[in-house]
């Protein structure tokens, strides 16, 4: 490495977007650049923006993909809004996210991509890199295809396999922009690709190629230093929302020592929940993948009929879909856990792009009088602990349990401290003891409403369970009128009591005042991050998030009667809102939506509260 001296400028936190064509590796370069961020100590935020189409036209706008990350030396909630660094590898992706950078940001673009046919397709009449429409960024044009050719001249390598490793061109000038030490990522490269040596010593050359490059340019005499955060010892893992969701229902199947059973269907953004739990035979995990939706749930119906802990996950269009047989857990009253990551709709909508927009759906989306627990993680480390909270409640209440997350969280990436199993609260089945000569199928325990789980073959204990409405505590049919009010009473009574077993509301700020923001699920960290910066600028203005949703914490209501005007903030047109309308009408609810596809930008938000702040 050459030794060039180098003015460092010390930076609480930044925001650094990779973008190019489908085919350029932003994934993988955003995610190498993450796995270094998080070894250096700093705490980080992640979010991949990708295309629907499986591989949109080359050099266009709708083929655009990106990876944005924002990481810092404090506590990171978002993704960030506007942009430090944008690495654009081609016109296509310059267009679709100049937009999102900040003015004298800067900006990495690869020269060799911007050619007439490249340009016009982008939708631009000249060049963008020679019609001072740039002005006032601080661009770095660099060669970045002929100089990784270059890097590779003398290791027979093709053309096509040369191009494609330019991604790690940019990587390698990025750690030079960032004071990153290479010896991390040549550690990855060793890990990722062991079984490939040849595709090792080609990305190292290349990362080495783009690092000295940049140490050449006089544009780059400052280089930023993000300083390590101070974070809780413990061990760490940068993890998806997807993947802590997997983990968390692994957890809770070792607790309470039930065998995990997954049965799902694939779509997207909740695949990789299926894909993650198919690598953990070895902890007892079971992974059917079905032939539709339907099939997925019925599967884990009858797996928790005979005592596993039993989940299925979906997105929007898959619930749809699950509708009925959600009925049929919630009428024999089995433990289900049900997994919406939400995505952009209605129907197919926008697959890759995060909504709040099932909220309706989760809470009244069946047949019948049909109550289930509805729950909504809030960061993509947290969908760990309340896929473990949605599996103990299900399992305890004898319902099934409807955890929502949505693509944003699922997608996305953050720190985790992973816990250890010991510190995790317990879980306790009411499993019903063998040859129980006061068992019967729907004999409930007179604090809870909950009926005893009996599992298939234990002695003494035969029974039967099914769609037709049974018999209070005997379970035969029956058509009985009386008996049908009793039922549902008692089923939605169930439902309704586990408020006794949630935590109560919090709020951060005054318990009381003129101003109350109200958000929920995925929409966390940029609300929080808009309330606290008008706080620390001494304005009153208290947040309340909730997770919990059916049944809501025991306090919402005193909660809601301290303030006199509410502000409803979701990724929806105001479902949850109208929720609360229903349910405590008695207040002043105003609200913000926002149904993009796009998450709440910090900015947007404190402009909002500040006009609510300002009208008398």
């Amino acid at each position: 490495m050459a030794n060039k001296k180098r003015n460092v400028v010390e930076t609480e936190s930044v925001v650094v977007k990779f973008v190019g064509d489908s085919g350029d590796g932003m994934q993988l370069t955003g995610d190498m650049f993450s796995e270094v961020a998080a070894l250096e100590g700093n705490d980080l935020a992640t979010f991949p923006d990708f295309p629907a189409e499986i591989r949109a036209p080359q050099n266009t706008i709708a083929g655009v993909s990106g990876f944005q990350m924002h990481m810092g030396s404090s506590k990171i909630f978002t993704t960030g809004d506007m942009v430090d660094v944008l690495i654009a590898m081609n016109p296509a992706s310059l267009k679709s996210n100049l937009k999102w950078a900040k003015k004298g940001a800067t900006i990495l673009t690869d020269t060799d991509a911007f050619d007439e046919k490249a340009i016009e397709k982008a939708g631009y009449k000249q060049s963008p890199l020679t019609d001072n429409s740039l002005d006032g960024f601080n661009m770095i044009k660099a060669p970045m295809t002929t100089l990784t050719k270059e890097s590779l001249k003398d290791k027979g390598i093709d053309n096509k396999t040369a191009e494609r490793s330019k991604n790690m061109f940019a990587l390698g000038m990025l750690f030079y922009i960032f004071n990153r030490d290479l010896k991390s990522s040549f550690r990855y490269f060793e890990k990722r690709f062991k079984k490939k040596p040849e595709l090792v010593e080609i990305n190292k050359i290349v990362l080495q190629a783009g690092y000295n490059y940049a140490e050449t340019i006089e544009a780059l005499e400052s280089v930023i230093q993000v300083s390590p955060a101070k974070m809780q010892k413990g061990r760490y893992r940068n993890i998806t929302g997807n993947i802590a969701t997997a983990w968390g229902l692994l957890a809770a199947s070792e607790k309470s020592g039930r065998p995990l059973f997954l049965g799902s269907y694939p779509i997207t953004p909740a695949t990789e929940i299926l894909m993650e739990l198919s690598k953990h035979k070895s902890l007892g995990a079971k992974v059917f993948q079905a032939e539709d939706e339907i099939a997925g749930i019925c599967s884990s119906i009858g797996a928790s009929y005979t005592g596993s802990l039993a989940c299925t996950t979906t997105s929007g269009p898959g619930l749809s879909l699950k509708s009925e047989a959600i009925g049929l857990a919630v009428i024999t009253e089995l433990p289900l856990v049900i997994v919406d990551v939400q995505r952009g709709g209605p129907s197919t909508g926008l697959p890759t792009k995060s909504e709040q927009s099932d909220l309706y759906q989760a809470l009244f989306g069946r047949n019948g009088e049909c109550p289930v627990i509805v729950i909504a993680a809030s960061t993509s480390e947290n969908c760990f602990f309340f896929a473990y909270e949605a599996a103990k409640l299900s399992m305890e209440h004898m319902t099934p349990c409807i955890l929502l997350t949505d693509g944003y969280l699922g997608f996305g990436s953050a720190l985790f401290r992973i816990p250890k199993m010991a510190d995790m609260p317990a879980i306790n089945p009411p499993i019903a003891k063998a040859n129980d000569p006061d068992y019967k199928p729907y004999r409930r325990n007179p604090e809870t409403l909950v009926r005893q789980w009996a599992l298939p073959g234990t002695e003494g204990l035969r029974h039967r369970i099914g769609g037709l409405e049974k018999e209070d505590i005997i379970g035969t049919v029956s058509m009985d009128p009386l008996n049908h009010q009793k039922m549902v009473d008692f089923r939605n009574e169930k439902v309704e009591k586990i408020a006794d077993f949630i935590p109560l509301q919090e709020v951060d700020g005054d318990p009381s005042g003129n101003l109350l923001v109200v958000s929920w699920g995925g929409t966390f960290g940029a609300v929080h991050s808009a309330v606290k910066q008008l706080q620390d600028e001494g304005k009153k203005i208290s947040h309340s998030h909730f997770n919990y949703i059916m049944p809501l914490p025991k306090n919402t209501g005193e909660i809601l009667s301290g303030f006199k005007r509410i502000l409803v903030c979701e990724l929806n047109s105001g479902q949850f809102v109208n929720y609360l309308r229903m349910r405590h009408p008695k207040n002043d609810y105003y609200q913000f939506n926002k149904v993009q596809g796009l998450p709440f930008m910090i900015n947007e938000l404190t402009d909002k509260f500040n006009q609510l702040l300002e009208e008398k």
